[in-house]
């Protein structure tokens, strides 16, 4: 043994090959830390002092390659300053350029994840050989920066320019077969074969068959692009980048850009103008609000798994009362990930059309290529019609989603309470009725919670999770071992009216309903608040949500929130529902909807809508764009502080994490929480106090108003 350490080892093979082999102890996968940086220059170290070494062969211990850095260490570096940021990826910059330059050819074996960082290792070697499991991509963009180790200046040298526009702009990962089609990788051969098929790489190189050699000089010079060549190409992917990307997200165009800059010189240099670029995307807000989301994500995911860990069993066999789109979308989703479903109805319609809606939704997976018929048929057989309970005392966990009232949710969970057995859970799909007021009709409520998925349930990753006053910690665990086994977002948060999501989502649209009062133009507001972020304006919103959803919610929020979300004016949400107009579901409520080229509903303006809001406006404030966007944002964050404050959800990481996934809250702004950090909390507080005349919604918690005396932060 050469050399073994805590994240890698360097062991001797026949015929003088150096097997170097990734192992990171303590972790599921490899990862480029601080230890494994500082490892892999004491390796190189030895390999370049060695004098029978002939190659190289490098492979993972573990099911996968790299992953890439460890983004838990970003936030530190990132704040250090662009000096700091350059000298972190001097060290391994120089640990890839030693490992490109050793006297000896290399040889790296990918059995499975090479991203980021991984990937850039990859492309320091000569020859590549993938495993058909290796999943293989640069997603740095995603995260609101660039490849920092040499990918904008390995990839476009080894593919290709439009190859790495493409992979790098894009982020996401690709597979062997198109890592393979585009150069990006030499050979695929099964995972039992692939150590042998690289040592044989190795080997043809160390001959002299393959020239390792050659292959250097191309990855170590200029881009072999003329003059006109280059800028054709680098001005159109900038122009047709930044179109797709928009310009909250300026990572893609800027990677292109240090390509661009990058394209005539040699490795060296070109690494340099990388790792400024870099440096300069590393201290964007978008970056930091992008990493920030990540970090949360991991630490959901572990809080979610340590929930699934405490539940008392597995969750085998579900069922959904009510069918319908809802219970057909909960059906879907489940029947999907492997769990199979009984879906229950009273009438055979509500089968047909649960029933309809999970084969539309499989039928469009198999249009894309992401399911074979038969793999359809196979999730359709998951799914159970049933109109009876036979078969419920054989369910782990019943999710009941029936019509939002709850006189009938009540009737419902406390017949099927009686056609289970003692240890089911039983969860209601109430997107605002009261968990504990649901309670009252079992005779056991410590196996009831609340489930709210959000609509469509297969496109939205977020389940809040409801703890009921009696709700106990094992139907807690195995309702978020469920939400686990269906691939989506868990969040425990506790009872409440409108939870945690509808809580926050209301006063937002309370603000939209006083500006509309107030003189401002729906379409106007709409456009405002997209171009600030959001995937669609309040009024597109409140049609997609359906206007008389929109009014029961807002009653409810009304009589549990009294003194801020109780209105004393007509709204135009009342307007519409008056007039029919409810949206989407009917084809008209803020805007008039058509059927597009693909079949989607497209709304175009209604002029009528204009004419029925007319009476309800009883001001003519002169409004600016910036006065619009913050009376639209405060009561939203303001009632998140307060839920923050009143522990309905545990941390403002949760909190940030459930309006990105439940509402679509800009990703780049990293939440709520981290949007009010980044303009300061005393800030945020003065903007409150210039529209407190609104109303309650507009008042700063005594909490948010601390932070601001001291000058703190929800981050650290």
């Amino acid at each position: 043994m050469m050399f073994q350490g805590k994240a890698l080892k360097v062991s001797l093979l026949p015929d003088g090959i150096a097997e170097l082999t990734f192992d990171l102890q303590g972790e599921s996968v490899n990862k480029f830390n601080l230890l494994a940086v500082s490892e892999l220059e004491q390796v190189l170290d030895l390999l370049e002092r060695a004098k029978d070494i002939k190659g190289l062969l490098v492979k993972s211990a573990k099911d996968v390659f790299i992953v890439g850095a460890d983004i838990m260490e970003f936030g530190a570096v990132f704040s250090s300053g662009p000096e700091n940021i350059t000298s972190h990826l001097a060290t391994n910059n120089r640990n890839f350029c030693r490992l490109e330059d050793l006297p000896f050819p290399t040889v790296v074996a990918i059995n499975g994840f090479a991203l980021g960082g991984g990937l850039e290792f990859c492309l320091a070697c000569d020859y590549r050989i993938a495993s058909p499991a290796a999943k293989i991509g640069l997603p740095e963009t995603k995260l609101g920066i660039i490849p920092g180790w040499g990918g904008t200046v390995r990839l476009p040298r080894v593919a290709g320019l439009d190859t790495a526009v493409e992979w790098i702009a894009a982020g996401k990962e690709n597979d062997a077969a198109a890592a393979l089609t585009a150069r990006v990788v030499d050979a695929v051969v099964e995972l039992e074969k692939l150590n042998e098929a690289a040592l044989h790489c190795l080997k043809q190189c160390i001959s002299g068959k393959f020239d390792y050699v050659a292959r250097r000089a191309q990855k170590k010079g200029p881009l072999k692009l003329n003059f006109i060549e280059s800028m054709m190409a680098f001005e159109t992917s900038k122009a047709f980048v930044g179109a797709q990307a928009g310009r909250n997200y300026p990572a893609p165009v800027s990677a292109i850009k240090a390509m661009q800059k990058a394209a005539d010189k040699g490795r060296d240099d070109a690494l340099q103008a990388e790792a400024e670029n870099f440096a300069k995307m590393a201290q964007t807000p978008v970056a930091q609000a992008l990493v920030g989301i990540f970090v949360n994500e991991q630490m959901l995911g572990k809080k979610a798994k340590g929930w699934e860990k405490k539940a008392d069993k597995k969750i085998a066999r579900a069922a959904v009362l009510g069918a319908g789109i809802m219970g057909g979308g909960i059906a879907y989703q489940s029947a999907l990930k492997g769990v199979p479903i009984k879906m229950k109805d009273i009438a055979q319609k509500g089968i047909d059309l649960g029933l309809s809606e999970a084969n539309k939704l499989l039928s469009k997976r198999v249009e894309r290529k992401k399911l074979s018929p038969a793999e359809m048929g196979d999730v359709l057989n998951r799914i159970e019609p049933a109109l009876s309970y036979e078969g419920f005392d054989q369910i782990d966990i019943v999710v009941e989603a029936v019509v939002e009232n709850p006189k009938v949710k009540k009737s419902v969970l406390a017949e099927a309470e009686t056609k289970v057995s003692a240890d089911t859970i039983i969860a209601s799909n109430t997107s605002t009725i009261s968990i504990s007021l649901l309670a009252e009709a079992l005779s056991r409520p410590e196996n009831f919670c609340g489930m709210h998925f959000f609509n469509p349930v297969h496109m939205m990753p977020l389940v809040e999770v409801i703890r009921g006053v009696k709700t106990s910690d094992n139907a807690v665990a195995r309702t978020v071992a469920y939400a686990n086994a269906m691939g989506k977002k868990p969040i425990v948060v506790k009872d409440c009216p409108g939870f945690l999501v509808n809580r926050v989502l209301f006063p937002y649209l309370a603000g939209f309903a006083m500006l509309l009062r107030d003189g401002a133009d729906f379409q106007r507001i709409d456009k405002l608040m997209e171009t600030w972020g959001w995937p669609m304006g309040p009024a597109y919103l409140l049609d997609v949500v359906g206007i008389d959803t929109a009014v029961h919610a807002e009653k409810v929020m009304a009589d549990g929130f009294p003194d801020r979300m109780k209105r004393d004016f007509t709204s135009c949400t009342d307007v519409l529902f008056a007039a029919g107009r409810l949206g989407q579901k009917n084809e008209k409520g803020f805007y008039n909807y058509e059927l597009d080229k693909k079949g989607k509903p497209a709304k175009v303006l209604a002029p009528e809508v204009v004419e029925l809001l007319k009476p309800t406006i009883t001001g003519a404030a002169e409004l600016r764009d910036e006065d619009i966007i913050a009376r639209m944002m405060i009561p939203m964050a303001t009632e998140l502080t307060r839920c923050l404050d009143e522990g309905i959800v545990d941390t403002a990481a949760e909190a940030d994490m459930a309006l990105v996934y439940g509402t679509g809250f800009p990703p780049f702004r990293g939440g709520v929480f981290r949007w009010i950090d980044s303009i300061g909390a005393k800030e945020f507080c003065d903007l409150a106090n210039k529209f407190s005349g609104l109303g309650a919604l507009y008042s700063a918690p005594d909490s948010l108003k601390a932070k601001a005396a001291n000058n703190q932060k929800f981050y650290g």
